[in-house]
């Protein structure tokens, strides 16, 4: 008897054993078990093996405050005069804490001045509060938004129990882009805050708060601009009856007003459809008399974000993918504010970046990067992408691609429309629009790009030559191919052949292509292409790049002895 007690409990041990070793061999890098499976769509698409380790491109580097001449390879035109501003992240620890998500770092400001044939380089950190703070203490005291800072080590353990119930503060650690308003450049990120910065010196002018201006809790960092300086941009506002989608207008700088964002208007508000837990959104589109937001099911829980610090949790742990719901088109007329009756819909899918939009034939055509899963953002670790061998090429066959895609909303529907119908009427696009029985349109897409384009790892980043077609029927745009966990090619799309052509040079990651028009240009891709290249290879210098935008060769190439993290957006400032 004594014997099968022992026997029974030694079985039971040996079966909790296992349970726990297998529990345990999950978070084991490098074992299959660590990431989440592909779904089957994703499976289809390209998965190279033994990509290369990028850790080098995120990790901490000192700022270049001082410029320094960069090394020219071939030619840069002489014609291109003017600073390329990038941001993106640069440092990502203080003393001992660690960031734990790419979004964490704090801003690190680039510029390239061109003048004449000759390019120097210069960085600087953004003097955030949250980078001041941090540095002072020489530890995380802000927290991001995939890293929470825990209490001062310092305190009473009661005083660190009591930190838990203080209310989140935004983060100021504006390292998305660079954005202008009144003819002033800003960074920004996705918060309440933003910063004047001097173009010229990169130095920090002000710290702006939206909500001194308009009932607004952030803004994009992406706005929309007109030709006579008036902005446009999106941005949440939450109260006792939960959250709004508001669509902010700026105006130009005009005599009374003050130079910052003296002016702003709520032009008006949407609800979303489920207040307690609105879309997560980076971007919007805008055609000459249209602003267009996607609602997307990639949501923000705002229970469980305003108690993150409670429960120990970063702010990204209340975002999730809800693909059970479909995502909806939003169309407002940006001249009065009002939001059109129509109801747009598709399946669900998540867009980052807008690529342009237009109306054609008494609809509004909307080009995206789309991606059919939502589950890209928690992936961006850190840990994950400074992972090496199989343990890096899992994280890569984790993430979904992004593509590029045409939608096409027609804009007159009403009770006396054909059901069942497509109700696109553009003879150029084979995207779909149409009515069901409940009176809503449903959208189905148009691929902007060929046979074959998994290949090159989807594309994100899209850029066009904004001044002179944003809002209008254009033919080109460019991007990144992510081949890898960031950009490994630059890419333009012809959007009528949907035929593309590439730049890639081995062991190279160029950033987002900026587009900048020879003066007085008569065709849409005059001009040329700005990428700044960093390698994760010892001794390979950064570079500047100069494509020609309409044969996308290389011009020119101008190399800078320092190294550069892989960054996010920028903008070109001519002088």
């Amino acid at each position: 008897m004594l014997a099968k007690i022992l026997l029974s409990a030694a079985s039971l041990l040996l079966a909790h054993l296992l349970h726990f070793l297998c529990s345990l061999v999950r978070f084991i890098p490098g074992f299959k078990n660590y990431l989440p499976s592909p779904s089957r769509e994703q499976i289809l698409c390209h998965r190279p093996r033994g990509l290369q380790c990028i850790s080098p491109l995120v990790q901490s580097v000192e700022e270049t405050p001082e410029p320094i001449p960069a090394r020219i390879k071939g030619h840069i035109p002489k014609w291109i005069n003017g600073n390329l501003l990038r941001n993106g992240p640069g440092k990502f620890e203080f003393g001992n804490d660690n960031f734990n998500h790419w979004f964490d770092g704090m801003a690190l400001l680039h510029q390239f001045q061109l003048a004449h044939g000759t390019v120097s380089y210069r960085s600087r950190f953004l003097q955030s509060s949250s980078y001041v703070r941090n540095r002072q203490h020489s530890r995380i005291v802000a927290s991001e938004f995939g890293t929470l800072a825990l209490p001062d080590p310092c305190q009473s353990l009661f005083g660190r129990f009591l930190a838990r119930f203080e209310p989140l503060q935004p983060s100021d650690n504006s390292s998305v882009s660079y954005v202008l308003y009144k003819g002033d450049y800003y960074v920004s990120n996705e918060t309440v805050f933003m910063h004047k910065v001097d173009p010229e010196t990169l130095e920090t002018k002000e710290k702006v708060d939206w909500s001194k201006f308009i009932a607004v809790n952030g803004a994009t960092a992406h706005p929309h601009y007109e030709a006579d300086g008036t902005t446009y941009n999106m941005g949440n506002s939450y109260g006792k009856h939960g959250s709004s989608y508001n669509i902010i207008r700026v105006p130009p700088q005009e005599p009374g007003h003050g130079d910052t964002l003296e002016g702003a208007k709520v032009l008006c508000s949407i609800p979303p459809m489920d207040r307690a837990k609105p879309s997560y959104y980076h971007s919007f589109g805008m055609t000459e008399n249209y602003i267009i937001f996607i609602e997307q099911p990639l949501r923000m829980n705002l229970l469980k974000i305003i108690t993150s610090k409670l429960r120990g949790k970063a702010i990204f742990d209340g975002i999730s993918w809800e693909p059970q719901h479909n995502t909806h088109f939003h169309v407002v007329n940006k001249n009065t504010g009002e939001v059109l009756p129509g109801l747009w819909c598709s399946k669900p899918f998540v867009t980052f970046h807008q690529i342009n939009a237009f109306e054609e034939r008494g609809c509004v055509v909307l080009d995206l990067c789309c991606q059919d899963e939502g589950t890209s953002l928690a992936l961006y670790t850190l840990q994950n992408m400074r992972r090496s061998g199989e343990g890096l090429d899992q994280v890569y066959a984790s993430i979904p691609r992004a593509f590029p895609r045409r939608f096409v909303l027609p804009l007159d529907v009403d009770s006396d429309t054909p059901v069942g119908k497509n109700l696109n009427p553009l003879p150029h696009s084979q995207a779909k629009a149409v009515k069901g029985a409940d009176g809503k349109v449903w959208c189905t897409h148009e691929n902007l790009h060929p046979e074959g384009f998994e290949k090159v790892g989807g594309l994100e980043f899209p850029q066009i030559n904004y001044r002179g077609y944003n809002g209008r029927r254009y033919r080109y745009f460019y991007g990144c191919g992510f081949g890898h966990l960031v950009g490994d090619s630059l890419i333009k799309v012809d959007v009528e052949t949907k035929n593309f052509k590439i730049w890639q040079e081995e062991g190279s990651y160029p950033s987002e292509p900026v587009f900048v028009p020879v003066p007085n240009a008569t065709a849409e891709d005059s001009g040329v292409i700005l990428s700044v290249v960093v390698s994760p290879t010892e001794n390979q210098s950064a570079f500047l790049l100069v494509l020609d935008a309409e044969s996308f060769l290389e011009l020119g190439r101008a190399e800078v002895g320092v190294p550069m993290p892989y960054g996010f957006h920028g903008i070109f400032a001519a002088h």
